[in-house]
């Protein structure tokens, strides 16, 4: 039996570049990886390899120094083309030049009942987890008191996560059923209302209606059962749970991912499925035109995603490529002030507000100065959760960790704030802000 629950608080963008409705996925074929150790928090990483190694799909590349079973792994066969270094020799990314017949089909022991945690650890999934507090990878120490599963991305422009698992009916069982042996409560999977995901009958159904950032699975948990101090959670999406049942099934793990690719600068938006991490190049050729204006490639969304360029590769967690203007080279009348009907804002000021049914193509430009923070309750609007974000912003800064604590850190990642950094009139830098504190937080108490 299901239970729905309605989130008021939140905002969808409405942005050009959208999915059609009946896309399907083509493949493009990756001929160079890259795996990025910041993608993953909490994960110290050591390398596994030297440039010029041959590795096989599911080989390590990195794994931890503080805890030497969690393990990043090879996406595909191939040869270990660079380990880039930046100051202080840390480790930037991995990356493996994929081999012409490259398989991303990693063949591992089929996992016995009672060692499930350490064939994930073993596998390279582990890494696709989160835990709270701290959004860290998980300790394996740690049993959760609940695991959270999203079953959808909210977020502007994402592609449905129920069309990645269609037909895996039989995984997402095998999955759900390994979580809820790692966790001492239940296992929470949230789906939308109109969702084809058939809920393994071995988990707790939640229905979640609202708008971003609904599908955070950090929100889910906050308004199902939230985390409290001294308790740990765990949280991953759908795919992630079908790939850790394919594990326990028969001890394989495809490391395709399907990836979006959208945008208002994309000629045709598109589904396409490559290796984890690939390289972006071949994913936008021919359907993105830089001749004309400077163009920002996101691997992600407008929101949370990193600018990577046109020749960068693909970052956790691996589900769209978001193509928009840069905005850099335009010269318009009033510039931010403008009161043109294109102009996409969420304040009611705008005769865009009046728009209800358009969509816009928003340039990436600060639009207005970084200024002192306003307590202009902005944050709260789009802040489903029932923290006070602007005192907890500000308990992060002065580094006061009774405050921090009281104000609700433990249930925040930084993704939480995306919306709120959005809305911001003082520009801040929320999602780095809430990165840092923390991992502040985590070292004082360590």
């Amino acid at each position: 039996m299901s239970k729905t629950i309605k989130i008021n608080r939140g905002l969808d963008l409405r942005l050009k570049g959208e999915l059609p409705a009946d896309a399907t996925a083509s493949p493009v074929k990756a001929s160079i990886v890259a795996i990025y150790p910041d993608d993953y928090p909490g994960f110290t990483p050591k390398p596994a390899v030297h440039e010029g190694d041959k590795v096989n799909c599911g080989d390590v590349l990195l794994f931890d120094k503080l805890t030497p079973g969690v393990k990043l792994v090879s996406p595909v066969s191939g040869i270990v083309k660079a380990i880039v270094r930046g100051e202080r020799r840390k480790i930037i990314r991995v990356e493996v030049e994929a081999d012409k017949d490259a398989t991303t089909l990693a063949k591992n022991a089929t996992p016995k009942t009672d060692a499930t945690a350490n064939a994930i650890m073993a596998s390279g999934l582990w890494c696709l987890m989160r835990q709270r507090p701290y959004d860290i990878i998980p300790s394996p120490d740690v049993t959760p008191v609940n695991i959270f599963v999203t079953g959808f991305d909210s977020a502007p422009l994402a592609p449905s996560l129920s069309s990645m698992v269609k037909g895996m009916d039989k995984e997402l069982e095998a999955g759900a059923q390994a979580l809820a042996k790692l966790t001492s409560g239940k296992v929470f999977v949230s789906t939308r209302p109109d969702s084809q995901i058939n809920v393994p009958a071995c988990a707790e159904h939640v229905i979640i209606e609202g708008a971003h950032p609904a599908g955070n699975p950090g929100v889910q948990a906050a308004n199902i059962q939230p985390v409290n101090k001294g308790e740990t959670i765990w949280t991953l999406d759908i795919v992630t749970m079908a790939r850790i049942g394919r594990l326990v099934l028969d001890g394989t793990v495809d490391w395709n991912t399907t990836v979006a690719l959208v945008g208002s600068e994309v000629k045709t938006p598109r589904l396409i499925t490559t290796a984890t991490g690939a390289c972006i190049t071949p994913i936008i050729k021919g359907d993105v035109d830089a001749s004309s204006h400077h163009i920002r490639v996101i691997s992600g969304n407008v929101l949370t995603g990193e600018n990577v360029g046109a020749d960068g590769f693909l970052r956790y967690p691996y589900r769209q490529v978001t193509v928009i203007p840069e905005g850099d080279d335009v010269d318009e009348f009033m510039g931010w002030a403008s009161m043109s009907p294109s102009k996409m804002s969420a304040s009611r000021s705008f005769l865009s507000s009046l728009l209800k049914g358009k969509r816009f193509a928003p340039d990436a430009r600060l639009n207005g100065g970084r200024r002192a923070m306003i307590m202009s309750e902005q944050y709260d609007k789009v802040m489903p959760m029932d923290i006070l974000p602007e005192y907890l912003i500000k308990a992060i800064l002065a580094r006061d960790i009774d405050q921090m604590e009281r104000l609700g850190i433990y249930e925040v990642a930084p993704e939480d704030f995306a919306l709120c950094e959005y809305v911001d009139p003082s520009k801040l830098e929320l999602q780095k802000i809430v990165r840092e504190g923390l991992d502040y937080l985590r070292k004082e108490l360590a």
